[in-house]
């Protein structure tokens, strides 16, 4: 079956959409379907491009066993409307940026986390002006959300195939 790539998005990309993607990648790891789910994150704004995650992101994402070292923030690409089939961001902000900047003629989904994932008008909080427990808030949110999120994309992937009925 075709890769489903998802990209999550944030303003600087070092606190709630690094996090996303390593929960993500991490769960879909832990399913055998990291390679059905290829993940990204991305920022819409540019300030830390190159930068590792902030230190309370990777404290609290190493706390559940999830490594972000790899990960360095950039910005959102012209390109990443034609690479990801789903495009989430962390709050309206984020999200009427990325609809700003998405070609017309764009296949990606671009939706907000919360209404994605959680069912609801929700955004995710920026935990950067917080302390250490805003990030594990936002880590539980997010855990919460990513879960349901690829509980749905396995759904809706086996109905594609036939696996399964369709009933929404």
């Amino acid at each position: 079956m075709k890769p489903f790539p998802v990209l999550f998005v944030c303003l600087g990309n070092i606190c709630r959409s690094p996090l996303a993607e390593g929960i993500f990648r991490h769960i879909t790891t832990e399913n055998g379907r990291a390679h059905d789910y290829p993940t990204d994150s991305a920022g819409t704004g540019g300030w830390h491009i190159g930068y590792p995650p902030d230190t309370r992101s990777v404290q609290v994402a190493r706390e559940h066993g999830i490594d972000l070292s790899d990960l360095r923030a950039r910005r959102v690409e012209a390109s990443d409307f034609d690479r990801f089939e789903l495009i989430l961001a962390m709050d309206h902000a984020n999200l009427r940026h990325l609809q700003g900047m998405a070609p017309r003629e764009t296949a990606a989904t671009i939706a907000l986390f919360g209404a994605y994932a959680l069912g609801g008008d929700i955004e995710v909080p920026d935990p950067y002006y917080g302390g250490i427990a805003g990030f594990r808030d936002v880590y539980n949110m997010l855990f919460s959300g990513c879960s349901s999120i690829v509980a749905k994309l396995e759904a809706e992937r086996a109905s594609w195939s036939g696996n399964t009925s369709s009933v929404r």
